[in-house]
């Protein structure tokens, strides 16, 4: 049936274009965030308290009636609170812990930033659509790399240490003793970083494929003091360097290779007799309809403009896609020769893979 000669439902009507008003609020106010986080607003008003907009312009060196317009827009909403007695804006001890708290496990601005990276590439993804759908790393912007690193980075800061690496057996004892420790896609290298501050008995080795980011992880691993103790080269997932590591990690990057097979027994001829694989992967239902939810809303978008077209511009082009599953995730491990796999631990927004032989 046309579904324009359908009767329509004035009430659904109504929902919806309120949910595409609210969408496109989020979407005019992302690069208003972007610009607050480049100005240093956030630190600002999360210092400062109540604040106005000549306040904040004369703090920052900034034109005020932008400074104005910008808090006004942030009022609106409700990334800011607005006290119309005074004409001063603030942030709730919420809202600090979204924008102006870099410690905090919901710190967002690494994620804004990657949207921007997005819509600066989004040319190249639709040219991507009409072709063979890739769009690898190596043609995107830079703001994606650094955005990504600040994004992931909130949740490895969180759970990495204190939760992940304990949920994997024996792992930490072996950490604590000595270990030698390859982490896989490392980009920026905020996870080799972490795991090289925890654990100073060990040494680490990142690997990305990307020149840029290894440069960043070597400055990372510099001012964390770690530098003696990380050792950061540009190789492939396939072609890392290196054998009888106690444990291999990859973070939120299996599922961006263009052969995650080929990958994973790589990885397996690089461990240690018992050694052991932990993969960290977007957190997924096997079924789309599992996914239909908020966080699987972020992870599609995120999975079209990114993932997938990068795993389609490599070898092979499995794309498994930013919403895999566990099913199928197992499926590439065992494949791979991997004999015991379970899932080690969960949050919202991640599941941790444990791999052995």
């Amino acid at each position: 049936m046309n579904i324009m000669v359908r009767e329509l439902n004035e009430q659904k009507l109504e929902t919806f274009v309120t949910r595409i008003l609210d969408d496109l609020g989020a979407a005019m106010t992302a690069p208003l965030v972007r610009i607050g986080d480049e100005l240093g607003f956030y630190d600002v008003l999360a210092q400062s308290g109540p604040t106005t907009p000549q306040e904040l312009a004369h703090r920052t060196g900034t034109v005020e009636r932008m400074v104005r317009e910008w808090l006004s827009a942030h009022a609106a909403a409700g990334y800011l609170d607005y006290d119309a007695a005074s004409g001063r804006f603030s942030m709730n001890p919420e809202q600090a812990m979204v924008f102006g708290n870099p410690d905090s496990p919901v710190y967002m601005l690494g994620s804004f930033e990657v949207c921007q990276a997005v819509m600066v590439d989004q040319p190249k993804v639709t040219k991507a659509f009409r072709k063979n759908g890739a769009a690898g790393y190596h043609e995107r912007c830079n703001c994606l790399f650094s955005g990504m690193a600040r994004f992931f980075g909130v949740s490895y800061k969180a759970h990495l240490v204190q939760e992940w690496l304990p949920a994997l057996d024996g792992v930490v004892e072996k950490l604590e003793r000595g270990a030698h420790v390859a982490d896989i896609g490392c980009g920026h290298g905020i996870s080799t970083t972490l795991m090289a501050t925890a654990f100073p008995r060990s040494k680490f080795w990142g690997f990305d494929n990307h020149e840029g980011s290894i440069a960043c992880a070597k400055d990372t691993a510099t001012r964390d003091g770690v530098g003696a103790r990380t050792t950061f080269e540009v190789a492939t997932a396939k072609n890392f360097p290196g054998d009888n590591f106690d444990l291999v990690c990859c973070f939120d990057a299996l599922h961006d290779l263009g052969d995650p097979v080929g990958a994973a027994r790589r990885v397996l001829q690089a461990l240690a007799a018992d050694g052991t694989f932990m993969a960290v992967e977007p957190r997924a239902g096997d079924a789309l309809q599992d996914n239909l939810n908020p966080v699987g809303r972020l992870y599609y978008a995120g999975s079209t403009m990114i993932c997938t077209p990068v795993s389609l511009a490599q070898e092979v082009g499995l794309a498994l896609g930013g919403q895999a599953g566990p099913r199928r995730l197992e499926a590439v491990l065992r494949e791979a020769g991997f004999r015991s796999i379970r899932i080690a631990a969960e949050t919202p927004f991640n599941i941790v893979i444990e791999a052995r032989r």
